[in-house]
């Protein structure tokens, strides 16, 4: 396991944008990811940094946004060891031998016994909006956009829109 973090990298730096115009525009498209662990954090940056490049979009925003109620996206750090604190951290933040209720036949038709994974949900977002300048997502030294799976291993959707000028 690595020790150090992903530093997120720009080709250049955040500039100052006074006035930007031209037509707007609006991108999506799907992203299909597998997840292999019950409980996993996964760093996608450099895939949506990579799409949102390629939309085209110089100025603008983009969402990220899970299609699912047991899946989030969030920023943080990603380092491994701190990936997998976070793992432990949701793991523990419900407790598994709470009788609840979404578990129990008598008062829910869900038969994935998953009512910890959708209170895990609670604790984080769907959807993550980070802003596009120069072409590329802005985000911190540190920042990465990071997925949690929270009911697998499963294939997740996710859907990028992008919004703005080219």
């Amino acid at each position: 396991m690595s020790r150090s973090s992903h530093a997120t990298l720009r080709s250049e730096p955040v500039a100052p944008v006074t006035l930007v115009s031209g037509p707007f525009h609006v991108r999506a498209e799907t992203l299909t990811i597998a997840t292999v662990k019950t409980l996993q954090v996964l760093d996608l940056t450099g895939e949506v940094m990579a799409r949102v490049v390629a939309m085209g979009v110089r100025e603008g925003i983009a969402t990220l946004s899970s299609q699912h109620t047991t899946c989030s996206v969030f920023v943080n750090e990603s380092q491994p060891a701190l990936r997998e604190d976070i793992e432990q951290f949701l793991q523990h933040i419900v407790d598994p031998a709470t009788p609840w209720l979404h578990n129990d036949p008598e008062h829910s038709d869900c038969d994935r016994m998953n009512a910890g994974a959708h209170l895990r949900a609670l604790m984080l977002s769907h959807s993550q909006t980070m802003q596009i300048s120069g072409g590329e997502l802005v985000l911190g030294q540190w920042q990465r956009v990071l997925v949690a799976e929270l009911d697998g291993p499963r294939t997740r959707t996710l859907r990028l829109q992008v919004m703005g000028v080219e």
